[in-house]
């Protein structure tokens, strides 16, 4: 099996799945003034989620019941499960909050209980935006660092940590993209939870790729008259059945998790589940060719190519 000869149909299969997800992205900026909606984690306001024990009046109602006390609120209502609605809406206060519920209770006559209620302001949620951004960077240099100093003894280890890195961003183009197309279609909203499940993409894809890199720097003190490509590809192809096996173990619990999970927790599942789908084709099929392509400087040939097309 050689992985490394076919990386630019890898690397075609990578801008497909990308470029969607900007397209969606500059769609949803277009909408919103937002790569995808953004949850009050971010953007300040406050979160309802109710349950009924009656019948579950429709969100029409649910609305209607919601302004006669908060008129400004503008709520954003979704189903949750079949007797519950989460209410997301501009910051509202304790005592309106009350009023609000018992017309809920008025207008369905049952029993609300009121299952969680969160109010951040403008300013924290802003604090929150600038936290993110600041930690991906972050997390990026120490990756960037790190992989830099434990490679020092192979030759080109800068390339190591910079190839783990465009992996690394791949995967969070993916994670954004996916985000941007559910949030342009179902409405879901990113928030401190989608932030966490970013982290834990960005930390299993290095995980996976530094185990592929560290084969190639054990190979490379065994196999010293093979070619480099060759070298690569046996390396990845050693690490293979160990990187998937590992992956599928955690995709399993992921997908049972997404599946009977229940609502509150679904988003950041299908988050995970995809960021680290992605992180593993990244690691094998996206980090090693990088280090090939590097190496033999093919970059060179494709502009002798386009000179020669013209």
């Amino acid at each position: 099996m050689n992985i490394i000869k076919n990386r630019y149909t890898y690397f075609l299969i990578s801008l497909l799945i990308i470029i969607p997800g900007i397209v969606f992205m500059v769609l949803n900026v277009t909408k919103s003034q937002s790569m995808f909606p953004l949850g009050i984690d971010f953007t300040g306001g406050s979160l309802l989620e109710v349950q009924f024990e009656g019948t579950r009046p429709s969100s029409d109602i649910i609305r209607i019941a919601f302004l006669k006390f908060a008129p400004e609120a503008d709520p954003i209502i979704q189903p949750l499960g079949d007797d519950s609605y989460a209410i997301r809406s501009r910051t509202i206060e304790d005592a309106t909050k009350g009023e609000v519920v018992a017309e809920l209770g008025a207008v369905s006559g049952s029993t609300v209980n009121v299952l969680a209620f969160t109010s951040v302001s403008a300013s924290v949620g802003s604090e929150v935006t600038r936290a993110a951004g600041f930690a991906i960077l972050m997390a990026a240099a120490a990756i960037l660092a790190y992989i830099w100093y434990a490679f020092r003894g192979v030759e080109h280890s800068f390339r190591y940590g910079t190839a783990a890195i465009i992996a690394m961003l791949h995967d969070v183009l993916v994670v954004l993209g996916v985000e941007a197309i559910l949030g342009y279609f179902l409405g879901w909203e990113a928030d401190a939870l989608f932030l966490t499940a970013l982290l834990t993409v960005i930390g299993f894809s290095v995980h996976d790729t530094i185990v592929v890199f560290d084969r190639i720097r054990e190979n490379s003190h065994v196999y010293r008259r093979i070619s480099y490509e060759t070298l690569v590809n046996h390396s990845t192809i050693q690490t293979l059945d160990r990187s998937i096996n590992t992956q599928l173990t955690v995709m399993f619990t992921l997908l049972a998790l997404a599946l009977f999970g229940g609502d509150s927790i679904r988003h950041f599942v299908i988050i995970l589940l995809v960021g680290i789908f992605s992180g593993t084709y990244s690691s094998i099929f996206n980090a090693s060719p990088i280090l090939v392509v590097w190496e033999n400087q093919e970059w060179k040939n494709w502009f002798k190519r386009n000179s020669a097309n013209a």
